[in-house]
């Protein structure tokens, strides 16, 4: 008996996350992971009842855990994932001079390392059927430029695309692996920064369409899972709102 296809969506329990998870779910079967089963529960009752369902409880700093834990999901549930879209990650804005061990750690094992261990799980022909056909990476439009107080994120997001961009090119044909590069949107993240106004006014005026929106985000990962990018892999794809390429004074 052919086993059921999921897509898998680190980080569903909030903002981009849960967005792109609970808008799956019209269209595919859905695993959601968190590390919070209460936020996991609450994602999944949001999430469209015609097709499957299934939540992954897992903390991705615990990266040593991360692929015992994944492999019994998988082996328990009798399931194959065939699309990945790593949205989890850490953002912890520190400069250099109070950056630290613990924070590159965390930063980069969420961000990052994760994404590689997840892949190769998905990838394998025992564990998971080699069903694996396209992935997505949550990245930032950081990664190719840089920011006061962002070096362990910057870093990670751009060490994420240069993955993206690797794995591309070895798991091509069978595999599609590309990244979405946010700017600022509205998020539960965000909402204090967005909240004081006179920062906000700032932002608007160097983001020529404005603000976006998590839907904003869900559009370009729905179309680079879907078959009509079926010819494009090792892409970053910006959706920024024109942010990086406004050199305006």
């Amino acid at each position: 008996m052919e086993k059921k296809q999921f897509v898998l969506i680190t980080g569903a329990t909030s903002g981009i996350g849960k967005e792109i998870a609970i808008k799956l779910s019209d269209d595919y079967n859905v695993v959601l992971h968190g590390r919070n089963l209460e936020k996991l529960n609450e994602v999944e009752s949001l999430c469209a009842k015609k097709n499957s369902i299934l939540t992954w409880l897992c903390n991705l700093e615990e990266i040593e855990e991360v692929e015992d834990s994944l492999k019994l999901f998988l082996l328990n549930n009798s399931i194959e994932v065939a699309k990945f879209v790593h949205c989890a990650g850490v953002m912890k804005m520190a400069p250099l001079k109070m950056s630290n061990l613990n924070i590159l750690k965390s930063t980069f094992n969420v961000n990052i390392f994760a994404a590689s261990l997840i892949s190769t799980i998905l990838i394998n022909k025992k564990l998971n059927n080699s069903s694996l056909n396209s992935a997505v990476f949550i990245s930032s439009n950081i990664s190719n430029h840089g920011a006061k107080a962002m070096g362990a994120y910057g870093a990670s997001k751009s060490a994420l695309d240069g993955l993206m961009r690797s794995l591309a090119v070895e798991l091509a044909p069978k595999v599609r692996v590309n990244s979405v590069l946010p700017g600022a949107v509205e998020t539960e993240m965000t909402k204090d920064i967005l909240g004081n106004e006179e920062l906000k006014q700032r932002m608007l005026s160097v983001y020529p369409l404005g603000i976006g929106s998590t839907n904003d985000i869900f559009q370009a990962v729905s179309f680079l899972l879907s078959d009509n990018a079926r010819w494009i892999t090792g892409q970053q794809l910006t959706v920024d709102g024109g942010r990086t390429i406004n050199i305006s004074g």
